[in-house]
């Protein structure tokens, strides 16, 4: 019997898992990629000898990158490495004060007792409750499909219900926060994780304290090689395992027939398949692919998430004080997520973001005696603002705050720049208006509402990556391959 057809339009890295984790199944895999390079928002470029990683930063749950390599019975070993980090960050503040946020919760612990008088016993048992959080309520979540009444009958909605307080369901993330911490700064400091899925503390529910757990509890990693290594890894997993990759390949529509889709075009030819996975923006499959404008226009109900402008600099010296992952605050937060959210604009006093992988591969990430810098600072998603005067005010504004915090004039010190903007971001990886997550979690029910994995209207159409269920980023993007694997062999078993 020959093996039944799936098409995957976008290489990102949900797409890519979705392939490994097809190609197990059984099927004949085909991944269609409109970019010349494969992984999406995870890829990577160099100049003048500095290595950047394009995307994302954050390396955390590396189990979901070792479960397709056990899925598949391949020896992770041969393909990826990785080591875990004393440090998941270092935050700087206006006022001088540092926070150097280990990784052992213990020590991170003491660390806001020292520096900032906060109670040791209130911090250990706000982790504790983000872990309770993660593992009864957050799995669920990240383990099946909310919109699939066979998959949610099987769990124990009484023993997640149980870690969740009036608080979580109720309160805003910052109001969970300031009732938990006496200083600003560590409140500050516990806000930020908002920001993971592109939301506003000041808005989202404090339902996403949990994500706190995921640094502090289970810690942070490094990948060597940078963050490219995962694309690279799983791109040569994916081969091994006989899927198909296509680059420079532009789908241009979703074939169906008695709503059933059965085939794409793709390059001006047809191509037929048993099913279809878009890990392209839920938003762009159905207005471009589908040609369901109405359809699409109902995604945009929902608020979108927050964008990102990010420069990219090399930078002629060493900076001793900075580690992988550092944050100066800005000095008025939540003056900064209104600018974002409500004004569509930048802050003026941003918090910025440097991230700096030849920390841990000097010499190689960047030349010797010189560091690559990745800037980035929050930004809305594209309304059709002026980028190139949003860009001139930011850098300038970027430079002088690094300027104060660390004592330097970093102008001076940079070789290389390449910026990557909100509409940039939404041309390279069709993420509509730039947003880095889809839509926002700035309301109480922003997770049961994101998009379905599967399509309600077609069958053998699927959705998979940051723009459906359960969300953006990576660890959620691999998570959101596994739940729409499942529901393919769900499907075909019966």
């Amino acid at each position: 019997m020959p093996k039944k057809k799936a098409i995957i339009i976008g290489a990102g890295v949900a797409g890519i898992a979705t392939a490994i984790r097809l190609a197990v199944q059984g099927f004949e895999v085909s991944v269609y990629e409109k970019n010349s390079y494969l992984g999406g928002k995870l890829t990577h470029f160099e100049k003048g000898g500095f290595h950047f990683d394009a995307g994302p930063s954050l390396f955390t749950q590396p189990e979901n990158i070792e479960a397709l390599f056990t899925l598949t019975g391949e020896n992770i070993k041969e393909f990826f490495s990785y080591q875990s980090q004393a440090y998941s960050c270092k935050y700087f503040y206006e006022d001088g004060t540092v926070i150097e946020a280990s990784t052992s919760k213990a020590l991170f612990v003491k660390e806001l007792q020292n520096k900032l008088g906060e109670d040791a016993d209130t911090v250990s048992k706000y982790l504790s409750q983000a872990a309770e959080l993660y593992n009864k309520v957050g799995k669920i979540f990240l383990n099946y499909s909310l919109h699939k009444f066979n998959t949610l009958k099987s769990i124990s909605l009484s023993k997640a219900l149980s870690a969740v307080k009036g608080k979580h369901l109720f309160s805003t993330l910052h109001k969970v926060n300031a009732s938990s911490f006496k200083h600003p700064h560590t409140v500050q400091l516990f806000n930020r994780y908002a920001t993971y899925n592109g939301s506003n503390p000041y808005k989202a529910p404090g339902m996403l304290s949990l994500i706190a757990h995921l640094e502090h509890n289970q810690g942070t990693y490094y990948p060597k090689g940078g963050m490219i290594s995962i694309t690279n890894a799983l791109v040569a997993l994916a081969e091994k395992k006989g899927v198909v990759f296509h680059t420079n390949s532009t789908v241009s529509s979703i074939e169906s027939s008695s709503n059933a889709v059965n085939a794409i075009k793709v390059n001006n030819r047809v191509e037929t398949a048993d099913i279809v996975v878009s890990n392209m923006d839920v938003y762009f499959t159905y207005s471009k692919l589908l040609g369901m404008q109405l359809t699409a226009n109902k995604v945009l109900k929902q608020e979108r998430s927050s964008s990102a402008l990010i420069f990219y600099w090399g930078i002629s010296y060493t900076f001793p004080q900075l580690q992988l992952h550092n944050i100066l605050f800005s000095n008025n937060y939540e003056e900064e997520f209104k600018c974002i959210f409500d004004k569509k604009a930048l802050y003026q006093d941003p918090t910025i973001y440097i991230n700096i992988t030849s920390k841990c591969e000097p010499n190689l990430q960047a030349p010797m005696g010189k560091e690559n810098w990745f800037v980035m600072v929050n930004a809305p998603a594209n309304n059709g603002q002026n980028w190139e005067e949003i860009i001139k005010e930011a850098r300038e504004n970027i430079i002088r705050k690094i300027g104060r915090v660390l004592k330097v004039n970093i102008a001076t010190l940079i070789e290389v720049e390449q910026v990557l903007s909100p509409v940039t971001i939404e041309s390279n990886t069709n993420s509509y208006m730039g947003s880095l997550y889809g839509t926002s979690s700035n309301s109480k029910m922003a997770a049961f509402l994101r998009h379905p994995n599967f399509s309600k209207m077609y069958k053998n159409l699927f959705f998979v990556g940051g723009s459906v269920h359960p969300g953006g980023g990576i660890p959620l993007c691999l998570k959101s391959a596994e739940i729409t694997a499942n529901l393919i062999k769900e499907q075909f078993a019966n």
